[in-house]
């Protein structure tokens, strides 16, 4: 949990002695490892954020929920909710390994996926703290309908994390070279499932992934994971606990900016770091495979799962789920889930997968959206279904300026022009965070937007959706009002130059517009 406060209202505050004692709440996250729950544990949030929260719940961009606004003598009834539908918030903040993502698509045609999630199950288990405290000071000193994964049997110290924990927090992620949906290379540590013959026989692991650096701060930088090793599937957990335990051994403790695993390999290569994980490892590493990502899905509208049933990709606009503005996404989330009890899973991209629904109640959940004023698939365009934001203002104390409330507004004005381009069908991602901690990922994207200031944005481009490559910068200091103005010269040019089958990030990456990207290695 973090305690925040409501910027719009701080700013609005007249006397000195008012501003002197802010009303604080607080956003509280649930650790969910793929981002696999159920209907009930769905329904329980939706509950939360109404009775709790400020009445909107969010998916984060690590396919977690997180529930805003929530006053600190309600805290501890969110917390004991939360564990009571069999979901925790332990580990979901911290310097601590943090929920572990995973390609959440529910394909039963083979177990690849479900051996995925399996493998992202078994990490967030390994690497939970063993303290007792959470359950002493939030559950009463017993957890009966927490997660497996917390083991009450350790009393002294951390056999991972020991007295100090880690420098910073560790990002974890499993994907596929034919869908990378979760950013693998943003990560600290990814692990590339390798596929033969609809089995996973094992992973790529990348390290050394992370976006966020400091305006002014040349020392920080974001950075892409770099292949370190394949390993078998029963070899994962051990060389990833070699990993974290290098990163805490050795990490940067003395500047906490400094601190991100990306930031030890720039200092130490790639070859160091190596050795010394086959160190705690205790044998040597095989080089990785050859293979690396190729495809990503959003994984929008409908799917066969390939066992009789289908499940459906919604487009949920910057992860906000509430009712507004005609369109009643909550309402019409708890009509479904409560009607057809779905499996409910979280996307990296913000968005929700309703799966095992029945071929003759597909029309019916059309009915449902369609009834509460939200747009069906068909009616998403592509540039607003690859679109990301950050919360950023009014709640985030880090935010410079607007993301998730000014992103709608962006890509209003930018559909009206990609149209009069001709290029509406063009794939391409959008994103847009309110500072360079990049939660948003937008380094990753065709075209990021970085806040700088209030309503000031840094503008890059050549990132791509295949999220293995930095974008440049095009232009600094861009007005929130102009900033579709600035894009639409690199639009144009590349309705008329673009070759056949070329993204906008490959366009722009060809024709270097833009500086070169910030990255640093050693």
């Amino acid at each position: 949990m973090y305690q925040q406060q409501d910027r719009d209202l701080r700013k609005a505050e007249k006397s000195k002695a008012e501003r002197s004692a802010p009303v604080a709440t607080l956003l509280v996250r649930t650790k969910i490892p793929g981002g696999r729950l159920t209907s009930p544990q769905f329904l329980a949030h939706l509950d939360l954020c109404d009775e709790l929260g400020s009445g909107t719940l969010r998916i984060t961009t690590r396919q977690d929920l997180q529930i805003h606004g929530v006053k600190k003598t309600n805290v501890g009834e969110a917390v004991r909710r939360i564990n009571a539908a069999g979901l925790t918030t332990f580990g979901a903040c911290g310097d601590v390994a943090r929920n572990v993502m995973c390609c959440p698509a529910p394909h039963r045609q083979d177990p690849v996926h479900e051996q995925m999630q399996q493998m992202a199950e078994r990490l967030t288990a390994h690497f939970l703290p063993h303290s007792r405290a959470y359950e002493e000071i939030w559950l009463g000193g017993s957890a009966p309908n927490a997660p497996p994964s917390i083991d009450n049997s350790q009393h002294g110290e951390e056999p991972l994390y020991g007295e100090t924990y880690l420098p910073r927090k560790f990002k974890m992620a499993l994907g596929l070279p034919g869908d990378n949906c979760v950013d693998i290379y943003s990560q600290d540590l990814g692990l590339l499932a390798i596929c033969e013959d609809l089995n996973v026989v094992g992973y790529n692991v990348l390290v050394g992934g992370g976006l966020g650096s400091t305006p002014g701060n040349s020392k920080t930088f974001p950075s892409l994971a770099r292949p370190l090793a394949f390993v078998a599937p029963e070899q994962v957990v051990a060389v990833a606990t070699a990993i974290v335990r290098v990163f805490r051994d050795f990490g940067n403790r003395s500047d906490r900016k400094l601190a991100r695993l990306k930031y030890l390999l720039a200092d130490w290569g790639l070859e160091r770091f190596r050795t010394q994980v086959e160190a705690y490892f205790g044998s040597p590493l095989p080089p990785p495979r050859s293979e690396s990502v190729w495809k990503v899905d959003h994984h929008l509208g409908w799917h066969d799962q390939g066992d009789g049933r289908w499940f459906y990709g919604l487009n949920v606009e910057n992860g906000r789920i509430h009712d507004h503005d005609g369109r009643h996404l909550k309402s019409a989330l708890r009509e479904i889930c409560g009607a057809w009890q779905p499996g409910v899973y979280l996307t990296p991209q913000q968005s929700i997968l309703l799966s095992d629904v029945a071929i003759e109640h597909r029309s019916a959940v059309e009915d449902v959206l369609r009834r509460n004023g939200v747009p069906l698939d068909a009616a998403v365009s592509s540039v607003r279904r690859w679109s990301m934001a950050c919360v950023a203002l009014p709640t985030c104390p880090l935010a410079l300026a607007e993301a998730e409330r000014a992103l709608p507004g962006v890509l209003d004005a930018l559909e009206s022009e990609l149209e009069r381009l001709q290029l509406s069908d063009a794939e391409f991602s959008v994103r847009m965070t309110g500072c360079s901690n990049s939660c948003a990922r937008p380094w990753l994207a065709d075209v990021g937007l970085v806040g700088r200031r209030p309503s000031v944005y840094a503008v890059y481009l050549g990132g791509r959706l295949l999220g293995n490559r930095l974008g440049r910068l095009y232009k600094d200091f861009v007005p929130l009002g102009e900033i579709v103005a600035t894009l639409v010269p690199v639009l144009t040019r590349y309705a008329r130059e673009r070759q056949p089958g070329e993204t906008l990030g490959d366009f722009c990456d060809r024709t270097a517009t833009g500086d070169a990207p910030q990255q640093r290695s050693r």
